[in-house]
């Protein structure tokens, strides 16, 4: 679902970086949390991934395999304002990235960073740092953002796993034609 209030404001849009460099996400909290949680949602995986919680303390929580050489949060002392840095980019990090905090059971995104990692900037444009958007956040319950395989609300895959059914489905009668004709081919075959 997509929530109406705006607690987070997320910074920039897109990034382009190049290869080895390294780069920074910014996220302005309306009001204190007790910390920010950071994601990725990889396009090619198809993953959404926990990445970190950073506490109120400035205590950092990794996700499962995340290198802490990689990934760090920078907290303001206003307890606001966080900034994720990502260093030694590489292509792997490609993806879209999220700032969020949790609330009544929730997490709450913000609009999210696309992040491209290329081999060579193009000569045009360097390091992006778009305006903000007032766009919605998505809302997911913290099971579901833990979720290995992603938040995939029932929304998506009821309907995706019903069309599989009936692609099957339609599939038998096919199969049993087939069959029939290879039988009466094989019943020619050994008459003759």
């Amino acid at each position: 679902g997509f929530c109406t209030n705006l607690l987070l404001l997320q910074t920039p849009e897109n990034i382009l970086a190049q290869t080895k460099s390294k780069t920074e996400i910014f996220c302005e909290l309306k009001k204190e949390h007790a910390g920010v949680y950071w994601y990725r949602w990889s396009q090619e995986r198809q993953n959404f991934e926990f990445l970190i919680f950073s506490s109120l303390l400035g205590k950092a929580t990794y996700g499962t395999n995340i290198s802490q050489d990689k990934f760090s949060v920078h907290g303001g002392s206003s307890h606001t304002t966080y900034s994720l840095h990502i260093s030694h980019l590489h292509a792997s990090d490609n993806g879209t990235y999220y700032c969020s905090v949790s609330q009544s059971s929730q997490l709450l995104l913000g609009s999210g960073t696309r992040l491209g990692v290329v081999d060579v900037l193009p000569l045009t444009q360097k390091t992006t740092q778009a305006p903000s958007s007032k766009k919605p956040m998505w809302c997911l319950t913290k099971r579901k953002a833990y979720s290995k395989k992603g938040a995939c609300s029932p929304l998506v895959w009821v309907p995706l796993a019903a069309s599989v059914l009936v692609l099957l489905l339609s599939l038998v009668p096919t199969a049993h034609r087939f069959y029939r004709l290879r039988r009466r081919l094989w019943l020619r075959i050994h008459r003759q």
